[in-house]
């Protein structure tokens, strides 16, 4: 089945329960309801695991942090093996635009991560975006996992 996203299609889990559709996130290892966003999230996490050599095991899913005493939850987030955040992603789901709005939301979770890499994506676009020395640059895909450790 074709995605409609940039990224690889794969063998998506898909189930219905009721009037919810849910797909099985292999990360978290637990069913998920499927929404445009969610469709996004599986797609890129599964294109950074085969092909860019991320480690399942250190992938963090929609977890929850405090950002200026408001909770907040990031999409996803790469860690090193010292457990040190690398990698930031928000997702949107394909109808929303990445726009500075955007951006800035990232760049908000970021006071709290620290993470150099930061990866907007809606599934049809997808911008990358490295923070080193307080500086945004800007690359054009994401680098593999083992040139951002």
């Amino acid at each position: 089945m074709d995605s409609g996203l940039k990224y690889p299609t794969f063998n998506v889990k898909i189930k219905h329960e009721g009037k919810k559709a849910l797909v099985f996130d292999e990360v978290r290892k637990k069913w998920i309801v499927l929404t445009p966003e969610e469709w996004v999230r599986q797609h890129f996490i599964n294109y950074i695991i085969t092909s860019k050599d991320f480690p399942t095991s250190l992938l963090s899913i929609e977890k929850e942090i405090e950002l200026n005493g408001t909770r907040r939850r990031y999409d996803a987030v790469v860690f090193n093996n010292n457990m040190q955040p690398v990698l930031l992603v928000e997702c949107k789901s394909p109808d929303v635009a990445l726009t500075e709005q955007t951006a800035e939301q990232a760049l908000r979770y970021n006071l709290v991560m620290g993470v150099r890499y930061l990866v907007l994506t809606n599934g049809l676009q997808e911008i990358v975006i490295d923070t080193f020395g307080n500086k945004l640059k800007y690359l054009p895909e994401i680098p593999m996992y083992k040139e951002l450790v």
